[in-house]
């Protein structure tokens, strides 16, 4: 595919973490996939805690879930984000690792956990820390409305400018 330089980005190092957080933490809602190598994807939506400063991206877990069970027999998993409000998406391959660290758990509760665990020293609670080995974004450099009048702009027939971006995350 020929790429055109105005509208492909690749994105390394501190670039590529900074655009992973800020499609993860506005998003918050991911689809976490595993078992990829199985058709149908087992897939489930899971809210993201935190993107570190390597682009770890961390989730809370129960430990004896089927995603665990499956995380132990395969580490790959795949996320897919959407923010169709921001225009936002972004897609990451993976290696997952389940840890129980209290100090790690207690860094990253938060009350709305309190829906799914008792509390931070619940013994179900565990933490899932996703390593990119692979990230792919697409989104708009306007906001919403610029974006909405170029699409009624190129139905009415007239040849608007790209307006997107996309490109590689090397973390």
């Amino acid at each position: 595919m020929k790429e055109h330089s105005d509208t492909i980005e690749n994105l390394s190092k501190k670039e590529a973490i900074d655009k992973i957080r800020k499609i993860a933490e506005d998003t918050r809602i991911c689809m976490f996939t595993t078992k990829l190598e199985h058709i149908p994807l087992e897939s489930r939506p899971m809210s993201t805690l935190r993107v570190d400063d390597e682009g770890n991206i961390w989730f809370f877990s129960d430990d004896i879930s089927n995603k665990n069970f499956e995380i132990e027999q395969d580490a790959r998993v795949q996320l897919f984000y959407g923010n169709p409000s921001k225009i936002e998406f972004m897609t990451i391959y993976g290696h997952a690792m389940i840890t129980k660290d209290r100090d790690k758990i207690n860094n990253l509760w938060h009350p709305m956990a309190k829906a799914w665990f008792t509390d931070k020293d619940d013994p179900s609670l565990s933490l899932i820390m996703v390593m990119p080995t692979y990230a792919y974004y697409w989104d708009t450099r306007q906001n919403k409305m610029i974006s909405f009048l170029k699409i009624i702009g190129s139905m009415a027939g007239k040849k608007t400018d790209e307006d997107g971006v996309e490109g590689r995350l090397d973390v």
